[in-house]
């Protein structure tokens, strides 16, 4: 039987055992490890729930950012750790079945709350702080006029050792004395700063309230103030502080001194803008990235009151040639330049351009009047694509396709406007490409609609005409059976067996390879599991399987949720998949396509470069892929089926193999069908093999056969 799949209790579990581990080494606590991870337990429950809720919830995300400060996790560090840990695992562990791009935007606003609550939390620590120290000035000044040589001291090792800056002013805004910490900050000499007068240091940025509250305490109608306030350094750059500013009595209670508190939050005020603006910035281009399209397209469409919407998706033509073509850094170059044109075609009020990633652009525009001005927009991008765009001295011509939706907003939500401008950016390009299209309601139908025809790759998975064959992989040094490659099969009502290079092409053209791909992974994964309990267990024994994933799998945003998934249903550990993905595939591939590849491979599954050697890329990039084996394809070992061998096939092998094993990247070979070949690549150093020597692909049963066979041997 399969073992029981976790429920969201267990999952909720895995996902707080990740975070405490992460933020454990950088919280100051007593607590042992698995107790902080008890406290951080609600805490992630409340995060699932605000993920999954039906309406946003800023506040009650802000709290879960607080209770960190509460639970004393203020090192610089934890809040940075906490939302990389967020970002990878809350939708992963915690999404459930939603619809993975919501629950995706969902998570990055639920991540932009909880750093909000978290510096406010902080800042609320240490204006606590603040306070204490502005009481311990008072009271000192109260034992003054008591015992004035002792107080003296006491206020002086306060006022000189503090961290945080500390003035104290007359009445009338002369300053008399000022601590090292507020000299440090300031970046100025004692003398430069004793006489000058508070109210010389107004700035552009002071909040209303600033001045006001200040002559509310100078005339004794207020005991203290706080605020953010800015000051200008002498070097022209800008102190950014939490200024807390007290009034000092004298004995008899009339005011005699003001007291000025400073934290220097410069650093704090900078991280929390890099955090927001790289969380809403593509990173190549500097424009606004999906998520803040998405978040500027959501409130123009619940605006209503009459107002329209005008939106231009665009794609570039061929722009995978150029890539492929001149490397991944001249296809950069080309997008930033191309960045930088829409940029200047959107420039009125209203209107903005964002990249969604790859080469896709979209460009919004918003008024009474959008049917005119989107057209407007659409000619003026098809313009600015017309000049060749230099890249290491050649010039390209760059053009795109061009999908224009508009109409009124409140009718649609944000996915189904950015849907129907897909559908026509694509009609666009069928058409020939370097054009615009408008987007017609019925044509998006007819397009949403032949996704869902009964065609003959749908049927055939519907009705069980797939099965899969299995080729073992083989130990080159002991000869044992390792595992083995699933290969899956058509029975074809008219045609008969046919392999996958006559039906998979087809299925990744249509989309289908993605319910198939599952279909296969399920499969795959269910045999895998029968044959470690017939080889005595689940732990027992090597045997693993490889699955092929192919480029639209790699890319599909379902594909890491749906391996968890087939995994835990099976009750399979991850040690015991290998997914295969072609060299062809990875070429000039960026950190977000190798994203899912990386998590993968964090989880234990192993990532095979297949048909490695067939491409044209760069070895070096071995390094950044999350790969553990390498593929070499068959038309390496064609040379080794002679006698002798090749030398120069055996010369490249061998280079190959010294290369991949000091990357610690296990080398399998395809293709073995004699023993002199078998022998000279365990020579040369290759680990495992397959081919017609060993065995050719057949039912499961042949490769539990293999395997009794070489555990009696």
């Amino acid at each position: 039987m399969s073992a029981e799949p976790d429920g969201p209790e267990d999952r909720l579990r895995r996902l707080t055992t990740i975070w405490s581990r992460a933020l454990y080494p950088v919280t100051s606590t007593s607590l042992t490890r698995a107790e902080f991870e008890e406290q951080l337990l609600p805490l992630g429950r409340r995060l699932s729930e605000l993920l999954r809720a039906r309406s946003f919830d800023a506040d009650a995300a802000k709290a879960v950012g607080a209770a960190l400060v509460e639970a004393h996790c203020t090192d610089p560090e934890a809040l940075s750790r906490t939302l990389d840990c967020v970002d990878a695992y809350l939708v992963l562990y915690c999404g459930g079945d939603g619809p993975q791009d919501e629950l995706r935007m969902r998570s990055s606003r639920l991540q932009h709350a909880m750093a909000a609550g978290y510096a406010h939390a902080l800042r609320r620590r240490t204006l606590a702080e603040q306070e204490a120290i502005a009481q311990a000035a008072l009271r000192a000044q109260g034992v003054v006029a008591q015992a004035l040589h002792a107080s003296e001291a006491r206020f002086r090792a306060v006022f000189e050792g503090a961290a945080i800056g500390i003035g104290i002013a007359d009445l009338d805004g002369h300053i008399l004395q000022v601590n090292e910490a507020l000299l440090r900050m300031f970046g100025q000499p004692q003398q430069s700063l004793r006489g000058r007068r508070v109210q010389d240091w107004t700035h552009p940025d002071d909040a209303p309230q600033t001045w006001r509250l200040y002559d509310e305490l100078v005339r004794g109608e207020r005991e203290h103030y706080h605020l953010e306030k800015a000051f200008n350094r002498p070097d022209g750059t800008v102190l950014w502080t939490n200024l807390t500013v007290s009034l000092l009595r004298d004995a008899d209670g009339r005011p005699q001194y003001q007291l000025a508190l400073m934290e220097d939050t410069t650093e704090r005020r900078l991280l929390n803008l890099r955090l927001r603006y790289e969380a809403t910035h593509d990173a190549l281009t500097g424009l606004p990235n999906r998520t803040l399209f998405f978040e500027r397209l959501e409130k123009v469409l619940a605006a209503g009151d009459g107002q329209r919407f005008g939106l231009c998706y665009l794609d570039l033509d061929g722009f995978k040639t150029i890539n492929d073509s001149l490397g991944h850094a001249a296809g950069d170059r080309l997008l930033v330049e191309v960045a930088d044109r829409l940029q200047s075609c959107a420039t009125a009020p209203g209107e903005m351009v964002a990249r969604l990633g790859g080469d896709e652009f979209v460009a919004l525009t918003t008024g009474p009047g959008t049917d005119r001005t989107v057209d407007e927009l659409a000619e003026r991008i098809m313009n600015a694509l017309v000049t060749p765009i230099s890249i290491d001295g050649r010039d390209l011509l760059v053009r795109g396709s061009l999908g224009i939706v508009e109409g009124p907003a409140s009718e649609r939500t944000a996915a189904e406007v950015l849907r129907s401008a897909d559908i026509t950016m694509y009609r666009a390009k069928s058409a020939g490409g370097n054009r615009s299209e408008l987007a017609d309601p019925e044509a998006d139908a007819r397009a949403i609609t032949r996704h869902g025809l009964t065609t003959a790759l749908p049927t055939a998975l519907e009705r069980g005409e797939f099965f899969i064959e299995y080729q073992p992989l083989v130990h080159l040094g002991d000869g044992s059976v390792r595992g083995a490659e699933a290969l899956v099969r058509w029975l074809h009502p008219q045609h008969g067996v046919l392999g996958p290079d006559r039906f998979i092409p087809l299925a990744e053209h249509t989309g289908l390879i993605v319910p198939l791909g599952r279909w296969v992974l399920e499969e795959s994964i269910r045999q895998a599991r029968a044959w470690r309990v017939r080889h005595g267990g689940q732990d027992a024994g090597p045997l693993r399987i490889n699955v092929n994933l192919s480029p639209c799998q790699l890319s599909h945003p379902g594909l890491v949720q749906d391996t968890v998934d087939i995994l835990e249903r099976a009750g399979v550990t991850p040690d015991a998949l290998c997914l295969e993905v072609t060299e062809s595939a990875l070429i000039g591939a960026d950190d977000d396509l190798l994203k899912p590849l990386r998590r993968l491979a964090e989880m234990g599954v192993d990532i095979a470069l297949d048909d490695f050697g067939t491409g044209y890329s760069n070895l070096a990039n071995l390094r950044r892929l999350p790969v553990s084996v390498l593929k070499l394809d068959r038309s390496f070992t064609q040379g080794m089926q002679q006698f002798p061998a090749d030398p120069v096939d055996l010369k490249i092998v061998e280079g190959i193999v010294t290369l991949a094993h000091s990357l610690d990247l296990a080398v399998t070979v395809e293709g073995v069908e004699t023993g002199a070949q078998a022998e000279q690549l365990r020579v040369l150093g290759c680990d495992t093999a397959q081919g017609w020597y060993y065995a050719r692909p057949g039912p499961p049963e042949r490769l539990h056969d293999l395997a009794l066979a070489d555990a009696k041997g």
